[in-house]
């Protein structure tokens, strides 16, 4: 059986895949992540009587990573087609990338 799932999350639509290590899955995560990118263009929601959101405060599609011992983390792809890494599912927390960093090798730092 495999140890890691991923999740992907897109409006209503959800996929499973199932990887057998860590690393496996990253760049399972990674390369969904990627094309989820480039299809990311959401206009702005709201405005007259409702606040306004822009697309990079929409979450277009979730990529999620669970594993063993309770491992959450994931990756946010936003309506503007940026990407963010996070850890935990309730209590989300964002990684901070550092210099020349993707979001998904920040992710790969913090769970390496």
């Amino acid at each position: 059986m495999a140890a890691y799932r991923i999740i992907v999350r897109m409006k209503a639509k959800v996929e499973r895949e199932r990887a057998g290590d860590l690393s496996v899955a990253l760049e399972a995560l990674e390369r969904r992540g990627r094309e989820l990118e480039g299809r990311a263009r959401v206009p702005a929601a709201g405005g007259t009587l409702v606040r306004r959101f822009e697309p990079v405060q929409q979450v277009f599609g979730r990529l999620e990573l669970v594993g063993p011992k309770g491992l959450r983390a994931g990756i946010d792809v936003r309506g503007d087609g940026s990407v963010e890494a996070f850890t935990g599912r309730v209590r989300r927390r964002l990684v901070r990338q550092e210099n020349g960093e993707s979001a998904y090798d920040a992710l790969r730092r913090v769970l390496g």
